[in-house]
């Protein structure tokens, strides 16, 4: 069975470095990193009385892996702002209950940056927030600000489908 069902002549799996991030309906600019999406179901181990010669392994709750965010430090606020609505330094009266979550969404696209894949991450938010990273006056890289987002899960967008290359 070929691994491309549309383009049968396709071998190489997808890169990685071609991606986008949409929060509120827009692509957030300036990506540069995100987190594998992951998630880990407890195993819960159960033997019954009658039968003392083995255990049963049953699945348990089921949890999902933070997801990390990096982006090159600019002018953009949306980091700050988002990772604002949960807690600030102006106290409990300035957090948002009713926007400090999102749905969010990512796309994987191919190299002509056509989206191939597309997964919808669900209740997220923002738990931890670098803003300005550790500074290095002898360094040579690019200043990177992070958010580390919690959520309640993801899922497949299968309306995004395969695309016909040319």
């Amino acid at each position: 069975m070929p691994q491309f069902s549309v383009n049968t002549h396709r071998f190489d799996p997808y890169a990685n470095f071609k991606f986008r991030i949409k929060w509120d309906g827009e692509s957030v600019a300036g990506l540069s990193k995100c987190s594998a999406l992951k998630k880990t179901t407890e195993v819960i181990d159960w033997r019954e009385g009658g039968d003392p010669s083995h255990g049963r392994k049953l699945p348990g709750k089921t949890s999902y892996e933070p997801i990390t965010l990096e982006s090159g430090l600019t002018h953009d606020l949306r980091f700050e702002a988002w990772a604002n609505l949960v807690n600030n330094f102006q106290g409990d009266p300035a957090m948002s209950l009713r926007n400090y979550r999102k749905e969010i969404v990512i796309d994987v696209c191919n190299l002509q940056g056509t989206v191939v894949i597309s997964y919808v991450v669900h209740r997220c938010w923002v738990s931890e927030y670098t803003a300005v990273p550790e500074l290095d006056a002898a360094g040579n890289g690019v200043a990177i600000q992070t958010i580390v987002l919690q959520n309640e899960g993801w899922e497949r967008d299968v309306a995004v489908t395969e695309p016909a290359e040319t």
